[in-house]
């Protein structure tokens, strides 16, 4: 719209209206007529006498209590008063710089804002603070920290953490679900499955509600009986004949050796049936032989019988000789003091009745009960032979699996590849396939000659059974074939004889021994 004319190159446009926006053009004319207007230029006119303030800045929140949070913020110039917002909707207006929202929830989280006013008008909202009022008298206590996980039996884990201020009780989870409330900063959770891994949580409580759970630790049971014997074992057969290797007593053998195997039990003419006498070439009594065993018992030991053998003929094929089997074991169990059974039956096994059979055994006697096997290489190749299938049907009683890493040749390892006996790789490649196969790590183990004697094949130097095991636990020591996991529970070592071990100057179980308490 034209506004006015002048002759030279300025003009003041005036009788405008305070605080508008305009926006202005100009053509030049002579006695020719009127240029096209100039580009655009705009203007707003100011507020007369008052404007509307700034936004305020610095607005902070300070401490709240269960109903009120105090605010405060910075002067705005030309503010005569300021409004207070709590999550966007007006509470209040106050005439300084600060202000405190009562009236509100406990344990809520508010936002709030703040704005200038004066004559002209009100300001933008500041920049938002948020707050969270207390719990009132009593606040939710928080997460517990350091929960951790002690040693696992094969039905229980213990767990402890740190006590949290405020608590006065705690809730223990496994595997997300609830499983028992606690008073103290410890509980045990019973009621496992052996050889099985568990997740567990733990949350603070009061009277005002249920802190967030802790972080996660993990635990696997312990497979199956046993009763109370060390992390690590080292397992040693006891021969109850002469064939040339050192002749000895139970009192004789190493205190080295966790687990005494008496070599071996006899077939009887009843299928499935068991007995045991002692060789009168060794000139060893009976009331000897089971004083020994307690000796051994009062030492915190061990003593199990054996069955099987390179030339054992105990057959258990059928539900009677499972019965007879059981029955007969129990009887020697009682007679001499045994603390369990060892199967090394290399003529092979039925799984159906060799787990009835040993289910029967550990109802007689009871979580003790020490249940061993030393199958050949060939029998642990995978889960579908029958000793594989006998040891995962048994995985809640069963105490250790000590496969015979010798008198094998080459066999193949977890990954696919050959192996050779008598290499680190052979006893690591090996075990991987139990390992992964379903048993827990405390129910595998590694078996070895205690001499060249020993053996028709694989002998290795016990320096060579401490690097597999320190392979398979901690990821050192590994020959080519390296596991893509440690197993630190691995229950250990064992070896065939106490007795070539002595003709031998007891060199496996001195240097095995040891290296096991030296395990993780």
């Amino acid at each position: 719209m034209f506004a006015q004319s002048v002759a030279g190159t300025s003009a003041t446009v005036s009788g405008l209206t305070a605080s508008t926006a305009y926006s202005f053009q100009v053509t030049a004319t002579n006695t020719a007529g009127e240029s096209p207007k100039s580009a655009t230029v705009t203007a707003t006119t100011t507020g007369g006498g008052t404007q509307i303030p700034g936004t305020p800045t610095g607005l902070a929140a300070g401490a709240p209590t269960s109903s009120s949070v105090p605010l405060s913020w910075n002067a705005v110039p030309g503010a005569t008063g300021y409004n207070v917002y709590r999550d966007g909707v007006f509470a209040q207006s106050v005439a300084g710089t600060s202000a405190t929202v009562s009236g509100l929830t406990a344990s809520t989280a508010y936002s709030f804002q703040v704005s200038a006013t004066n004559s002209a008008g009100e300001s933008p909202k500041s920049a938002t603070v948020t707050a969270t009022t207390t719990g009132g008298g009593t606040q939710i206590p928080g997460t517990p920290t350091g929960l951790a996980a002690g040693a696992p039996t094969s039905s229980s884990v213990p767990l402890s953490w740190n006590a949290v201020p405020g608590a006065t009780g705690y809730n223990v989870y496994r595997n997300g679900v609830f499983a028992q409330a606690a008073t103290g900063t410890s509980a045990t959770v019973t009621g496992l499955t052996a050889s099985t891994a568990y997740s567990f949580q733990v949350s603070a409580t009061n009277s005002a509600g249920e802190s967030p759970k802790s972080a996660t630790v993990t635990a696997t049971t312990t497979g199956g009986g046993g009763g109370n014997l060390p992390k690590h074992v080292l397992t040693g057969y006891w021969q109850n004949f002469n064939n040339g290797a050192t002749v000895q007593t139970i009192a004789q053998v190493p205190a080295e050796y966790d687990i005494i195997a008496v070599s071996f039990a006899d077939a009887t003419s009843t299928p499935g049936g068991v007995s045991f006498t002692l060789d009168p070439a060794l000139n060893y009594t009976e009331a000897a032989f089971k004083a020994d065993i307690a000796a051994k018992h009062s030492a915190g030991k061990k003593v199990i019988i054996s069955v099987g053998g390179e030339k054992g003929t105990v057959s258990v094929n059928s539900s009677s000789s499972a019965t007879n089997f059981a029955n007969t074991l129990y009887t020697l169990i009682q007679t001499y003091g045994f603390d369990g059974v060892d199967i090394d039956l290399e003529n092979g096994i039925n799984s159906t009745y060799m787990s009835q059979a040993l289910r029967s055994l550990s109802g007689k006697v009871g979580p003790s009960l020490v249940i061993t096997m030393a199958p050949q290489t060939l029998d642990m190749q995978s889960t579908g032979t029958e000793y594989f299938k006998t040891a995962l049907a048994i995985k809640d009683i069963l105490t250790v699996v000590n496969t015979q890493y010798y008198n094998s040749g080459a066999m193949l390892g977890c990954d696919g590849k050959v192996y050779s006996q008598g290499t680190v790789d052979f006893m690591t490649g090996l075990a991987c396939i139990q390992l992964e196969g379903g048993l827990a790590p405390s129910q595998v183990g590694l078996g070895l000659p205690a001499s060249p004697r020993g053996a028709g094949g694989g002998y290795v130097s016990p320096s060579v059974v401490n690097n597999a095991l320190d392979c398979l636990t901690k990821g050192t020591g590994c020959g080519t074939f390296k596991p893509t996991k440690t197993y630190p529970s691995l229950r250990g070592a064992m070896t065939w004889s106490t007795n070539w071990d002595a003709l031998n100057g007891n060199q496996f179980s001195n240097t095995v021994g040891p290296h096991l308490d030296t395990l993780p």
